[in-house]
């Protein structure tokens, strides 16, 4: 099967960026260095092609319930313009996808836009599809991903580098979005992101794309420093920090038990009330290493020799200039503070557990 292209697929071509596959796409890792871009991104701004991210829209008079019956956070409690962090899970309480929810600013009826993480849009659409059958709910559901462009600028000078090109960026609050005319295109301004700095997530018809991109006079980044910025914040990334196939989480062990609420009636919210009254036997947990070696995706998590756990997510931090990650353990080595190790080529290498974010607290 042939990877999906973004929008600005051929201008990342242009820019002689290196391209990888992710989540069945085609998309920049870097354009100069990670290191460059993501040094940007903490000093300054960085922009982000993120159009590879999913976009379903669900609007009609059962839309805020087949929302709230298909994700664990309450769609109800969102006015117009509002955003919030919410999870996908199965009957069994485990995270298919982790996703932000928008209430749309514009709409008199309840309308939304959600974002599945890449490679998730065709799955999400016809999940939403299919409960919306089986309940007899009156609700459209579109995917619009191929409709979209999607660009992230972050950083502490994105809000004024935003300002020089429409009108009071600073007065969206995070977690809300509003319509902004950008660079003489009309975009959805979000104040979200994944790197730990303040910023804004644009979106727009995909045919502005490189209107938009192209008057965001900052750093262009990959998702290179994509991944190095939101592990120093301690963001999950799909796929690698949980997995429905491969390592079925649910919340709580993944730390976004703030993303469940049990007052809504959603799939899988009576195996998680069963866990929220019982406890995890494992929780996900952030780690530095006390010696030279960098933790990956699958290494052994070991104590006095036995393995207790695996690494989820791993790298050498630009900002801190040590190497960090994300795994899960047992409970009684969860706490801050205690000491690890991680196997790496063979050897054990020292480790503390630390508090989340990285960065950025």
């Amino acid at each position: 099967m042939s990877l999906r292209t973004p929008p600005l697929g051929e201008t990342h071509a242009a820019a002689e960026a290196k391209l990888t596959e992710f989540g069945g796409w085609e998309m920049p890792v870097e354009f100069d260095s990670i290191t460059v871009e993501h040094e940007a991104v903490r000093e300054s701004a960085g922009k982000f092609d993120v159009s590879h991210m999913g976009e379903i829209e669900v609007s009609g008079p059962d839309s805020t319930e087949l929302m709230n019956r298909l994700t664990t956070n309450d769609a109800s409690a969102l006015d117009p313009g509002d955003a919030q962090y919410s999870a996908i899970t199965d009957e069994a309480g485990d995270i298919i996808d982790d996703t932000v929810v928008y209430r749309l600013p514009e709409a008199d009826d309840a309308a939304f836009l959600f974002i599945p993480n890449a490679g998730h849009d065709e799955d999400a659409h016809d999940r939403w599809v299919a409960y919306r059958e089986e309940w007899g709910l009156d609700a459209t559901v579109e995917n619009a991903t191929t409709e979209y462009g999607m660009i992230a600028l972050q950083g502490p000078d994105a809000l004024s580098l935003l300002g020089e090109l429409c009108e009071a960026p600073e007065d969206i609050s995070r977690f809300t979005v509003a319509h902004r005319d950008v660079g003489g295109v009309d975009c959805l301004v979000a104040r979200t992101g994944y790197t730990g700095e303040d910023g804004v997530e644009l979106l727009f018809d995909a045919d502005d794309s490189e209107a938009v991109w192209s008057t965001l006079e900052c750093q262009p980044c990959g998702l290179g420093a994509r991944d190095t910025l939101r592990l120093e914040a301690g963001f999950l990334l799909s796929g690698q920090d949980f997995d429905i196939d491969e390592n079925p989480r649910n919340p709580y062990e993944a730390d976004i038990g703030f993303v469940v609420d049990l007052d809504t009636e959603f799939v899988g919210r009576e195996a998680l009330a069963a866990v929220a009254e019982a406890g995890v036997d494992e929780t996900l947990v952030g780690f530095r290493l006390q010696e030279r070696g960098i933790a990956r995706h699958g290494y052994d998590i070991t104590v006095d020799g036995n393995v207790v756990g695996t690494v989820t997510s791993g790298t050498m931090s630009p900002t801190l200039g040590d190497a960090i990650g994300l795994g899960y353990v047992p409970l009684e080595h969860a706490d801050p503070g205690t000491e690890i190790d991680v196997l790496v080529r063979g050897r054990e290498k020292r480790a503390k557990v630390e508090e989340l974010p990285f960065y950025g607290r």
